[in-house]
């Protein structure tokens, strides 16, 4: 089921709210709260919500440890990065221990990054399943997620928790995590906005022989929730059985 919102606003909104609701779960069952961040447009006004009242107070930023999905081999300070995006929007603004903030960084070798990043995860779950307690991720047009791309071979990849990626239509080196790490958080949350993406969400809710040309098919928690959020520009292409409730 996909929850329906107006417009990004609202669409934000009920992202934000999320991440409050999981962190305030996570910190009770386990004293802390990890969460992935994706980048792209979609997920910016929701950055920039909860680091604004009522959200930056609510929220117990020091029990907070921040990760990201994927990341483009370029500096910090470049515009492209996925963290200088969050940078920019949210934690500059939060009162979150720099410690608790894991860029990926993979400018100038991305192989040793992502086995820098592999390592990193591996310290902090202590050798367990990457289990996030929250993923956020967005949809591109072609049904990628995070730095997975349709017909990549590491989708197939099942023991790698992180691995870098060439892209060749956008000439850019990449390191991502891979579906078997996305697929053990405890909550993955899809958030979808735009005319522009109406109709690969339709397709990604339909029945594919091919799952490798849709990537975002390939997300399922092995246990945990998986939750869709999508304003009415981007849902406009869903039939009666895929629209779930409105917000």
């Amino acid at each position: 089921m996909i929850s329906i919102y107006p417009d990004l606003e609202a669409l934000s909104w009920a992202a934000a709210g999320l991440f409050l609701e999981r962190a305030m779960l996570a910190i009770r069952e386990r004293s802390r709260f990890s969460v992935a961040l994706s980048g792209g447009s979609t997920p910016q006004r929701t950055y920039q919500l909860l680091a604004a009242p009522p959200f930056r107070e609510q929220v117990p930023w020091n029990q907070v440890y921040i990760f990201w999905g994927d990341e483009r081999c370029v500096p910090l300070d470049d515009p492209r990065s996925n963290a200088n995006l969050a940078y920019e929007n949210l934690l500059d603004r939060v009162p979150i221990p720099p410690r608790q903030i894991n860029p990926i960084t993979c400018a100038g070798n991305p192989e040793r990054g992502a086995q820098e990043y592999e390592r990193k995860l591996e310290e902090f779950f202590r050798g367990q399943a990457p289990r996030f307690d929250l993923i956020f991720l967005g949809l591109g047009r072609d049904g990628h997620i995070a730095s997975l791309f349709p017909g990549m071979p590491v989708l197939a990849e099942r023991k790698r928790w992180v691995s870098d990626v060439y892209v060749p239509g956008q000439d850019s080196h990449r390191t991502t995590l891979t579906v078997p790490a996305i697929n053990s958080a405890a909550a993955i949350d899809f958030l979808v906005s735009g005319e522009d993406k109406a109709e690969v969400l339709k397709r990604v809710h339909e029945p594919s022989g091919d799952r490798q040309r849709l990537p975002a098919q390939l997300v399922y928690p092995v246990d945990g929730e998986l939750i869709w959020m999508a304003d009415s520009r981007a849902a406009t292409m869903l039939n009666s059985d895929q629209e779930g409730i409105l917000g």
